[in-house]
């Protein structure tokens, strides 16, 4: 017992020290998920409500024109504006061999793939965290009330299961609102990018057909993900 009493001592020392801490990190997180639903309220008014793309109509405007036409239809489509600079880079890029335009479209779907990943990291992180930083925020001061209870000191007691509640409330809410923002924009991204990935098809097999390859041509025309 007498290594185990300064062992004790320590550690509650150590627990103590991390409530500040874990505070602060919590209102950060709640700090970011309103940040996000603010950047995902703006993405719906200004981005998200303009998105009616007709894939099927666009494929069919590409068929038989040039690279001049097909930038005109692009620039008038609906599509986002990263999907309109990605199907213009592949049809700037027209002139290249055909391996090296399917290696660029595979190139331009990857980094839209990063970005959005990059974006829904965001709130996926705030939603695994808050729950944890909650926790700690909700065990931290319920040893000192326990102490407190102890004593006959009620209002210690109090006070931690106010910080204990408090804490678990910030932390639940702010990995909440991340998790729906993170299912919202996944649903969003991945019809993004199925639109995307069916229009660079589109555009490679328009570029083979306008240089004579025949669509029984060995190597396949998908990109695919």
């Amino acid at each position: 017992m007498t290594l185990l009493t300064p062992l004790k001592d320590v550690l509650h020392v150590i627990a103590s020290a991390l409530l500040i801490p874990t505070i602060v990190i919590l209102l950060l997180l709640l700090a970011a998920a309103a940040v996000e639903l603010g950047g995902l309220l703006v993405e719906i008014l200004m981005e998200r409500r303009r998105v009616r793309v007709d894939v099927a109509g666009l494929l069919a405007a590409f068929q038989g024109q040039g690279t001049g036409t097909i930038r005109e239809e692009i620039g008038r489509s609906l599509l986002p504006r990263r999907q309109k600079k990605a199907l213009a880079e592949l049809v700037d890029n027209s002139h290249l061999p055909a391996p090296s335009l399917r290696a660029l479209a595979r190139r331009l779907l990857d980094r839209e793939e990063r970005h959005y990943a990059r974006i829904t990291d965001r709130t996926d992180l705030v939603a695994r965290l808050a729950p944890m930083f909650g926790l700690m925020g909700t065990l931290i001061p319920l040893g000192p009330g326990l102490i407190g209870l102890g004593q006959g000191n009620t209002k210690a007691l109090a006070d931690s299961l106010l910080i204990a509640f408090d804490t678990t409330v910030a932390g639940l809410a702010a990995a909440g609102v991340a998790y729906a923002i993170s299912r919202l924009r996944k649903r969003w991204y991945e019809d993004y990018l199925s639109a995307l990935e069916a229009l660079l098809v589109g555009l490679l097999e328009v570029f083979a057909r306008g240089r004579g390859i025949e669509e029984e041509e060995k190597q396949p025309l998908q990109i695919g993900r």
